[in-house]
């Protein structure tokens, strides 16, 4: 049977984030697979409540683990790296990256509890690795974060291109413009496929250089007279070095208030990225500068509750304070699904006097991905014989898919997560499905995203809990009184009646009504109470709780 060259999204296809893909060689009946990325995405609280991760099911992956050669990294953001801790000792297959993307991955490491000890290989940028029958080559592209890369993959029946994240920006703060020449040369060559980043893929025009945010984060830390606050993505250590170098030309000393902020700062210094920037200060010293010599450079730019600014914003950070009159720049853009959070908190800032400056009125972001002429434009250095968008929602995947074919790409295919995609030889297509879902960090433990635990959790997030604790004689009558407690319950319906009082009398009737050899049976009795209390609540307030019910005795 001859070797067939597939691809498959695990993650990441259909939503944003949480990305994780595979390459298949072989034939039907034994494939060497490679892993591209592994990352997550993070938990709504008012859908999944307590849940601090989403990550990939690799149930596919874990059985095929003798057959996996290894997992390559594109970049070290948490989308497409953060799921490693977790999950890598389920494969336990080798690990390949940059330096920048390495190094960042031990700090990680180093900074969680009882992380294993996970080897990485470092790879050159711009170099190329045998892994397998697989040979990857890392090709520099730009986006928020050093070393990010697109995978060239070549093979015996063809090279793909895995874009990962990237942009077209000839004026990067740090590190190599994406590299076109590299890219025209795999056109040339004749390109197989491009898996293709689809995030901006409904935005005209092209994403501005991280030169001209630059620019305009020095014009608004100049202008300041008061302190100045300064919030990002940790990662953008572009970001990083451009508003410290503001903070320079201002006379400001730059203090570093955030865990992550510290970390990554540390990392880029470790492998030259902040080479010639000024040292930065730590919070202990915030309160001693004067107002008009200080910047603070901060976490918290998605409302995390725990990150700096919403500490700031809370006036409960312990060394960090603002005061009317002073600046806090976002240069970030709200990721959806947090705009309530980043909402509260600069509600909680300009309730303090502070000015509030976004990239709503102001250049001071940009995004780290294609917007639609960027698009264009790889396809014509490119020129792939098929485009597979991933990396985005359904209108990003449809726009995406859209372009490509109005820019002349012979064959467009769109898919799903699970879907196992034939790339060639001969005509592409979907050929089967594989397991696919998400798996939830709850606390310490990963859970199905069918766990009751989760779907309770939401349930009684809705509509509270009722415990009901009851005592049976051998004959089969109550012992004692039963035991009531309701969690998340209004005390009274509408007459003024206590949901206590009500529940009880239930709970009593349901059990004296029921026939004595019922009675005998606990598992039957619980459900017939179970069932009689929700019905009673849900007549009284229009809701079903969860119930639990305990028969002791009988």
């Amino acid at each position: 049977m001859a070797d067939e060259l597939t691809f498959a999204p695990l993650g990441g296809v259909g939503e944003i984030g949480m990305n994780l893909s595979i390459y298949g060689l072989g034939d039907r009946h034994r494939r060497s697979w490679l892993a591209i990325d592994l990352g997550v995405s993070f938990g709504d609280e008012e859908h999944l409540p307590g849940i601090d991760l989403i990550m990939p099911d690799i149930s596919f992956l874990e059985k095929e683990r003798k057959n996996l050669v290894g997992l390559v990294l594109t970049h070290a953001h948490e989308d497409h790296f953060g799921a490693i801790i977790d999950l890598w000792p389920r494969l336990k297959c080798p690990i390949y990256a940059t330096k920048f993307s390495a190094a960042l991955f031990e700090a990680k490491c180093e900074a969680e509890r009882n992380a294993p000890k996970i080897p990485v290989t470092v790879i050159a940028s711009g170099g190329r690795v045998d892994i397998g029958p697989f040979n990857v080559e890392f090709i520099p592209v730009a986006h928020s974060i050093p070393e990010s890369h697109a995978l060239a993959i070549h093979t015996e029946i063809g090279t793909v291109l895995h874009t990962g994240d990237w942009k077209i920006d000839a004026t990067p703060i740090i590190g190599p413009p994406t590299d076109e020449r590299r890219l025209r040369e795999l056109g040339d060559a004749g390109l197989l496929a491009l898996i293709g980043d689809s995030t901006n893929a409904v935005r005209d025009g092209r994403s501005p250089s991280e030169t001209e945010v630059a620019k305009t984060i020095a014009e608004l830390v100049k202008g300041a007279r008061g302190r100045v606050a300064v919030t990002t993505f940790a990662s953008n250590v572009g970001r990083l070095k451009a508003v410290a170098d503001a903070a320079k030309a201002a006379d400001r000393e730059v203090v570093i208030v955030g865990r992550a902020m510290d970390r990554v700062v540390q990392v880029a210094r470790e492998t030259g990225y902040l080479d010639g920037v000024q040292n930065f200060r730590s919070p202990d010293v915030y309160g001693h500068l004067p107002a008009d010599k200080v910047l603070a450079l901060c976490t918290g730019s998605q409302g995390e509750p725990r990150a700096a600014l919403a500490r700031i914003a809370n006036d409960d950070h312990p060394e960090v304070t603002l005061n009317k009159g002073d600046r806090v720049i976002f240069s970030s853009r709200t990721i959806p699904g947090n705009e309530k959070a980043v909402g509260a908190i600069i509600n909680g800032l300009v309730a303090q006097g502070v000015e509030i400056i976004t990239d709503r009125e102001h250049l001071v972001h940009v995004s780290g991905h294609p917007r639609r002429d960027e698009l264009r434009e790889m396809l014509a250095w490119t020129r792939p014989q098929l485009v597979i968008p991933v990396h985005g929602e359904a209108l990003h995947l449809s726009e995406h898919a859209k372009l490509a074919r109005a820019a002349g790409v012979p064959r467009v295919l769109t898919c799903r997560n699970g879907d196992l995609v034939k790339l060639g030889p001969g005509t592409p297509g979907i050929i089967d499905q594989l397991p696919s879902g998400r798996l939830y960090k709850d606390g310490t433990i990963l859970e199905d995203a069918k766990s009751r635990a989760v779907v309770e959790r939401r349930r009684m997030g809705f509509a509270g809990c009722v415990f009901v604790a009851i005592a049976m004689t051998e004959k089969g009558e109550l012992a004692d009184d039963p035991e009531v407690d309701l969690v998340g319950i209004p005390e009274k319906n509408m007459a003024g009646e206590p949901f206590d009082d009500i529940v009880f009398d239930v709970v009593v009737s349901t059990v004296e009504g029921l026939p004595r050899a019922r009675r005998r049976d606990p598992d039957a009795m619980a459900e017939s109470v179970r069932r009689a209390v929700r019905a009673a609540l849900n007549e009284q307030w229009g809701k079903k709780p969860l119930c639990l019910v305990h028969v002791l005795g009988g």
